[in-house]
């Protein structure tokens, strides 16, 4: 989330926290998509961790964008720590380590979120080229150790640091050492939405496979493809996971809000202090009785901070959050968004996606969620590989987004952003083999070239 919520209307009831989510549907015209990527700033000469401090560092870069862009800072005791869009709704935010997130704006198109990330990743490069900054996609960092990495000044983040090990052994890895690419889907209505969770929660792991991109951990294969997958599976399962009563019967906005009501607190906020209640309830701040804040009422903004800090591999907010992809180069980014949309945003796309996935069972689904990180198209379900699923969804992709025809001024459709995750699965192989093959080849047993190669 690229800035809290400000938004003080009190919340009285269970009702107004469903009505939020109500309040999201949209009708198919106003269907927009958003794409966020994360990236490892790094530093050109040593390929070091860019501190917050400094001639050449995070805060340096941030007010280069800022006077390069016009946006509005988002200031935090004193500190930039974000920049926001007010006109296109776009923002730039960081996440614990410094990695450097772009938070594209609503737009109709793929082509449109292209061209916004081509723009964001010029600019970025002509603030960040001065001050000896380099830019990594990646879904962890290859190198660098835990206790190297610089937490940026976000009171949320020392909140979650604080934590993190309290409840999972990798949710520093988590925060500190990992990247994604994640995009934002719309619903028009309460069933709209639990069909396009329900088959992307049970896709998810296909998504995590085609993007599996994270390999290496301090200079040495770690054994997986995605190692960023593998640390959700251990970093807090109170918040994260496969959501498998989204598939009882019942499933609506009401299930998701005591889901969310259920997940521990990180935080309240109040003006620009995070008051830390990790591990308290909201149902408390509700009733007034918070440990940490007694007589203190829930708000909006406080439901909506709340909802962004539970990470299960879809999201509900006020849209659907695709959430089980890799960070990877420039070229793969705008995949995401192509698959998703031609996914879930088809009405024949969307239902032969479900008839799909619709038998598999619970344990079926959480066994293939286990296994990607580490076998990723070996990996299987129902009798089928994950290379088969990757195939016959890229083909439903494929089908959404012909009959969406939305073109470009070249007369071209969407589908062609498809063709960098095509080429892996038409070889059988995750970009995480391919690194791997690397390095046991042509780069000779080092990572250190992923930062020539693989830079943006």
């Amino acid at each position: 989330m690229a800035r809290d919520q400000v938004d003080m209307t009190p919340i009285e009831t269970r009702e107004d926290l469903v009505a939020w989510f109500e309040a999201g549907s949209k009708p198919r015209s106003h269907f927009r998509i958003g794409t966020e990527h994360e990236k490892f700033a790094f530093t050109v000469e040593g390929y070091n961790p860019v501190p917050y401090e400094g001639r050449r560092g995070i805060r340096a870069l941030l007010e280069g964008m800022q006077h390069l862009l016009g946006w509005e800072p988002i200031v935090e005791a004193g500190n930039i720590i974000g920049l926001f869009d007010v006109t296109g709704g776009g923002a730039i935010s960081l996440e614990p380590g410094g990695q450097f997130e772009l938070s594209g704006a609503p737009v109709e198109t793929v082509h449109q979120t292209c061209s916004e990330l081509m723009a964001h990743l010029a600019q970025v490069k002509e603030v960040a080229r001065p001050l000896g900054i380099g830019f990594l996609g990646l879904g962890m960092i290859p190198t660098w150790s835990r206790a190297q990495i610089p937490m940026m000044p976000k009171g949320r983040y020392r909140i979650m640091t604080a934590y993190m090990p309290k409840v999972g052994k990798l949710g520093l890895d988590m925060m500190y050492r990992t990247c994604t690419v994640q995009t934002n889907i719309d619903y028009s209505s309460e069933a709209d939405m639990v069909k396009k969770l329900r088959v992307s929660l049970a896709l998810q792991p296909v998504a995590t496979a085609m993007f599996a991109n994270s390999p290496f951990t301090e200079g040495k294969p770690n054994g997986f493809l995605s190692f960023r997958s593998e640390i959700w599976r251990d970093t807090d399962p109170d918040r994260s996971g496969m959501l498998p009563w989204a598939f009882e019967p019942g499933m609506g906005f009401e299930r998701y809000v005591d889901y969310a009501l259920s997940v521990p607190m990180y935080f309240v906020k109040r003006g620009e202090r995070y008051i830390d209640v990790a591990g308290q309830s909201f149902r408390d701040l509700m009733a007034g009785r918070l440990e940490g804040l007694p007589g203190e009422h829930a708000t909006i903004s406080d439901w909506a901070n709340h909802v962004s800090t539970i990470f299960p591999e879809v999201r509900l907010k006020r849209y659907l959050e695709m959430r089980g992809a890799d960070g990877g180069p420039w070229r793969r980014l705008p995949a995401l968004p192509a698959y998703w949309v031609g996914i879930l945003y088809d009405d024949d796309s969307l239902q032969a996606a479900w008839d799909l996935v619709k038998d598999w069972t619970a344990a079926e689904r959480q066994n293939l969620r286990d296994e990607v990180p580490r076998r990723g198209f070996a990996a299987t379900i129902a009798g089928q590989s994950v290379l088969q699923l990757a195939k016959t969804t890229i083909a439903l992709a494929e089908n959404g987004l012909a009959r969406r025809r939305r073109l470009d001024a070249r007369g071209q459709d969407e589908r062609r952003y498809l063709r960098p995750i095509e080429d892996y699965v038409a070889r059988g192989i995750t970009p995480a083999d391919e690194l791997l093959a690397k390095f046991h080849g042509p780069w000779e047993g080092s990572v250190e070239p992923v930062f020539k190669e693989y830079a943006y």
